[in-house]
């Protein structure tokens, strides 16, 4: 099939790029956003080759493609970058903290090389700087190359952030950038110790370089600023007066509103923790250690700074932000390492591999905060606990920290503190604890960890290695019989597909087969295959006897992008009959208002001969669901050739 001839004509039926707003897609559909819709005919965008049916849904234009979707959206980008385009935001209660969380880890994921790479130099600087001085003219420069992409950090997130909310990323870009310009730096701390000023509103000293919140803050506020003004430009004028006046609105507000809001939040954060370290610093150690990846995340740590240089020059030395930055960035190192370990995804192997190596080496630990831990999610939780128990030790036996620098492997002697060497033990005591801790509970312990989950045994099968007589059955489909049967890859009510109400399904578009109303959140592997297609609320399977089967759970459950499913299995793994493939809480996705109806086809059924689901009732998953034709498939091949 050309799919590159195929967009292209897509693209004219649906009335070209400037009738687009958005292009996403999912398992087995392009799902546009058109400006109008009306001009669109069904039975010619039908007609195309490569298109088996079209559906009008949820505010999208719907055109079902069938498995090889992927293909046909790439081509289709190709003519319009779509992908680009502003998400489809839909209506509904969300988790504000998931949102938060959603926001960041996407506004943040594209810059994801850039501090990698940073914190990757940063590494080479501290080596080098056992034997070449700071003040090397080299040096100094490999530092700022070091450096930039962490300073520079909100301008990149605003540019990454406008893109997300829908804005314009240049703007937003521009607008942050005057919370960094040096005038406004040198303006907001004058000697003269007042309050600078605008419009007779004070602004806030303080630095918002390598901070997080007030660029999220800014960008979004921004894409409704620009949705405003865009209303009540003339169009003679847009190309000069909107841009002037979204900056012109926007930079002020950035300045006095939402950046100060985002460092307000660090400052009272930091007024909390430094009364209670008055009573209960052991306490607050630990507080302190667990809170030091989001702090980090947010920018909120840079709000300790005074407190802690101050601290530096007392007697006793620094003991609230330095050691928890030393459990903290070692915990999340090591948890890392693990990932990169387990991992069968290279990409995040390699991400996650380097980020473990900047946190342990050289305290920076953005890189596996925003690349690899969000992400995933569930590792933080073994950073968690590994950061509890360092800083409990630390807390108790009062490790202080008599210079400034990020914590690591490389820095710990700024723990060297006081007569004797007990202070720089305790210290090498938690940094022991803090690797150990987080890797092993990371690697070892699949509630920790959605990649343990799909690599230890969970219910029903063991997910294991890759099997070379497996793999080797996989890849040669055509010499291998069509199996007998397809157990039921989950448990609940069985129906007929006519039942379900989604017509792409009901009416057999996309194949034969049957539907599961599930009584639990698990998806087994209903034979033995590999994994051709993962979207988190759908998979699409290939069996060793060359059987392609789409499990689709819920029903236009792609809206939620994987929130309440939890993978565990890769595109390219290969898996046994029985073992555990997707999980997903039912309740959740019902409170979201999707149904959770599981279709359960087999895409290619002409290429199997009799493909016969059994009658509608009860059914565990493991249980023979569909039975097809002993033919093989080349045969069955030739014959539709």
């Amino acid at each position: 099939m050309d799919y590159a001839a195929t967009a292209r004509q897509i693209l004219e039926k649906v009335g070209g790029e400037s009738n687009i707003l958005s292009a996403t897609h999912c398992m087995t559909r392009l799902r546009l956003v058109l400006k109008e819709e009306g001009v669109v005919n069904d039975a010619e965008v039908k007609a195309i080759p490569g298109v088996v049916g079209v559906t009008r849904k949820s505010g999208q234009y719907q055109i079902i493609i069938g498995n090889n979707v992927a293909k046909c959206f790439s081509e289709l980008n190709k003519l319009g970058n779509f992908a680009d385009a502003p998400a489809e935001v839909r209506k509904g209660k969300r988790n504000p903290f998931s949102a938060v969380l959603d926001a960041i880890a996407g506004s943040i994921a594209p810059i994801i090389p850039a501090i990698i790479g940073a914190g990757m130099i940063r590494v080479l600087y501290i080596i080098l700087n056992f034997w070449i001085p700071a003040e090397n003219s080299s040096m100094v420069v490999l530092n700022a190359v070091a450096d930039a992409a962490f300073y520079f950090l909100p301008i990149l997130i605003a540019f990454s952030a406008g893109k997300k909310f829908g804005g314009n990323p240049y703007l937003a870009a521009a607008v942050v950038g005057v919370l960094l310009h040096p005038d406004i730096v040198a303006h907001v701390s004058n000697a003269a110790g007042e309050w600078a000023t605008f419009l007779g509103i004070p602004m806030l000293n303080t630095s918002y370089s390598s901070t997080v919140l007030p660029a999220l803050l800014t960008a979004y506020v921004m894409s409704w600023i620009e949705r405003g003004v865009d209303k009540i430009t003339p169009a003679i004028t847009k190309n000069f007066l909107k841009p002037m006046l979204i900056i012109l609105i926007s930079a002020p507000i950035a300045l006095i509103a939402l950046g100060p809001a985002g460092a307000y939040v660090g400052l009272g954060l930091e007024w909390v923790i430094t009364r209670l370290n008055a009573y209960v610093p052991w306490l607050v150690a630990v507080i302190m250690a667990v809170a030091m990846p989001y702090l980090v995340m947010t920018g909120m740590h840079w709000a300790f700074i005074p407190v802690t240089l101050a601290a530096l020059e007392s007697p006793e030395g620094e003991m609230l932000m330095l050691p928890a930055m030393l459990a903290a960035n070692l915990a999340l190192g090591a948890s890392c390492l693990a990932v990169a370990v387990r991992s069968k995804d290279k990409v995040l192997k390699q991400e996650a591999a380097a980020s473990g190596i900047s946190a342990i080496f050289a305290g920076v630990t953005e890189p596996g905060l925003y690349g690899v831990m969000l992400p995933q999610k569930k590792p933080l939780f073994a950073v968690a606990v590994a950061c509890f128990v360092s800083g409990l030790i630390g807390g108790i036996a009062r490790v202080a920290a008599s210079a400034f620098a990020s914590p690591s492997l490389l820095s710990i002697t700024i723990f060297v503190h006081g007569e004797g060497f007990s202070n720089f033990v305790w210290a090498v005591v938690m940094a022991a604890v803090s690797l150990l801790v987080s890797f092993l509970l990371t690697l070892f312990l699949p509630e920790f960890s959605a990649l343990g989950k799909r690599l230890f045994k969970r219910g029903r099968g063991e997910m294991t290695d890759k099997n070379e007589e497996t793999a080797e059955a996989v890849e040669a489909p055509a010499e291998t019989p069509v199996e007998r049967e397809i157990a039921a890859p989950l448990s609940g009510r069985l129906v007929s597909l006519a039942e379900v109400p989604d017509e792409t399904f009901s009416e057999g578009v996309l194949g034969v087969g049957a539907a599961v109303l599930p009584s639990e959140g698990k998806v087994f592997a209903p034979f033995d295959g590999k994994a051709e297609t993962v979207m988190g609320h759908a998979l699409g399977l290939r069996s060793a006897g060359g059987i392609e089967l789409l499990i689709h759970v819920g029903l236009e459950t792609v809206k939620l992008r994987g929130k309440h499913f939890v993978p565990h299995v890769a595109e390219g793994d290969v898996f046994r009959k029985g073992d555990l493939l997707l999980e997903f809480d039912p309740d959740a996705i019902a409170r979201e208002g999707y149904p959770t109806v599981t279709p359960v086809v087999v895409t290619n059924a002409g290429e199997c001969g009799t493909v016969l689901p059994v009658s509608p009732r009860e059914i565990t998953a493991g249980e023979r669901m569909i039975s097809v034709t002993r033919e093989e498939l080349r045969e069955g091949t030739e014959r539709k050739k």
